[in-house]
């Protein structure tokens, strides 16, 4: 089920592997009835200022700081949100640049891999999709299109690409810890994104939270596409057992993907929703009452 939200804290832009421009990410958002927005493009804030400059220009429209850092736990990949961070806070110059060289190995890695299978070199073609942006995966799929080497971008992630596949290249990502107090040296708020993506059991999931909480991490999404009902249900009780506050969003990337509408995902009810924190100074409160925050 989806509903409008009026919010949304979880989206990218072509500054890392989505599709608009951050102005016009942030004039779509707003256009759809999303009121509040954070831009969380992955291991960049390029995207940042302009789109808080096109935000300052619709009445209403709050923005929020946000980056989507890529780290590991236990040797897993896992998506770290940093939402309300200061964007110039100091920290970010070299730990951006190092995830910068890390996406630019993993892509020539990635090329090298695919080119043994017998295709083309393709990283040309795919840092030329990435442009400025950062190149990953989704830019590969992209290039596989584009020369008719497969017939989406689906199909390029499901056969060569997809976890697991000869195009999942592990890189050394910074570790968890490293992630959470980059974010909350920064001012922000740490919170593990789409948990139940990583294919986890709940005790793993838990196990992962208490090591999020440990480094001194915030909480949890737990709204997205493809949450399922029960799913939902479980990480809204994860959340109340652990002390976590609990964001939500679309993780929309192009108008293309129909299922990561701007701010459309599963409503819920919480007590502990981010917001409240994150924007306590917003006099008004109708998008805690958009999702029936308790």
């Amino acid at each position: 089920m989806k509903q409008l939200a009026g919010y949304d804290l979880h989206t990218h832009s072509n500054a890392s592997d989505g599709s608009l421009e951050p102005e016009a990410l942030v004039r779509a958002a707003y256009a759809a009835g999303v009121r509040c927005l954070a831009l969380t493009d992955h291991d960049t804030l390029a995207g940042l200022s302009p789109a808080r400059r096109a935000a300052s220009e619709l009445d209403g429209m709050r923005f929020v700081d946000g980056v989507e850092l890529t780290c590991l736990w236990e040797g897993r990949v896992i998506h770290l949100l940093g939402l309300g961070i200061d964007p110039d806070f100091a920290g970010f110059g070299e730990y951006m640049e190092q995830l910068n060289s890390l996406r630019r190995e993993r892509a020539e890695a990635i090329a090298r891999k695919l080119v043994k299978k017998g295709f083309p070199d393709l990283l040309a073609d795919a840092q030329l999709i990435a442009g400025q942006g950062q190149i990953g995966r989704p830019h590969f799929a992209q290039a596989m299109v584009a020369r008719r080497l497969v017939a989406s971008a689906q199909q390029a992630f499901d056969s060569w690409l997809g976890q697991g596949k000869i195009g999942d290249v592990r890189a050394s990502w910074p570790a968890l810890e490293d992630a959470v107090s980059l974010v909350k040296q920064a001012g922000g708020y740490a919170v593990i994104a789409h948990p139940t993506k990583y294919n986890f059991t709940f005790t793993r999931l838990r196990a992962l939270v208490d090591d999020l909480l440990a480094a001194g991490g915030d909480g949890i999404e737990v709204s997205y596409p493809g949450v399922t009902p029960n799913h939902l249900r479980d990480l809204l009780l994860l959340a109340q057992r652990k002390t976590l506050l609990v964001s939500a969003g679309s993780d929309f990337h192009s108008p293309e993907q129909r299922w990561t509408a701007l701010g459309c995902f599963p409503p819920f009810h919480a007590s502990t929703h981010l917001l409240r924190p994150l924007l306590p100074d917003c006099a008004e409160q109708w998008w805690y009452d958009a999702v029936a925050i308790a």
